[in-house]
């Protein structure tokens, strides 16, 4: 597996998220950070964006299910930022972490990381 990486991070979005009745009708900041693992060796050599995973289509995509989602766990909503990433075949592992500020009274934040390749999901590809 590569061990180059592409790093978003603090991505600060709004959704519904929680399992308690107030969680489900207000939208609270989710802060999340990805990590993908992919092999930077043809974007490094041909600087063409075009040889390398876009880390602008990821982040679009991201807000996009996180913005729409009403899910009632950080650890569902990590699980699918993940499978977003992964499927982009060029993204061999990614880690996301999904964290809710303020979630408890005397913490900055509560949160849960999903780290998966390709093979543990199943998908086809390098590590498949």
């Amino acid at each position: 597996m590569a061990a180059d990486q592409i790093h978003i991070k603090d991505l600060l979005l709004r959704t519904i998220i929680g399992v308690n009745e107030e969680e489900r009708h207000n939208k609270q900041d989710v802060v999340i950070n990805i990590t993908l693992y992919t092999d930077h060796t043809a974007a490094a050599a041909s600087d063409d964006i075009a040889d390398t995973v876009n880390y602008k289509t990821i982040a679009k995509q991201t807000i996009k299910l996180v913005e729409e989602s009403q899910f009632y766990l950080v650890e569902k909503m990590a699980l699918e930022i993940v499978k977003l990433c992964l499927a982009d075949p060029r993204v061999e592992r990614a880690v996301v972490m999904v964290e809710k500020p303020g979630a408890l009274r005397f913490g900055r934040s509560v949160g849960a990381t999903i780290d998966r390749t390709r093979a543990e999901l199943g998908l086809p590809g390098k590590l498949a």
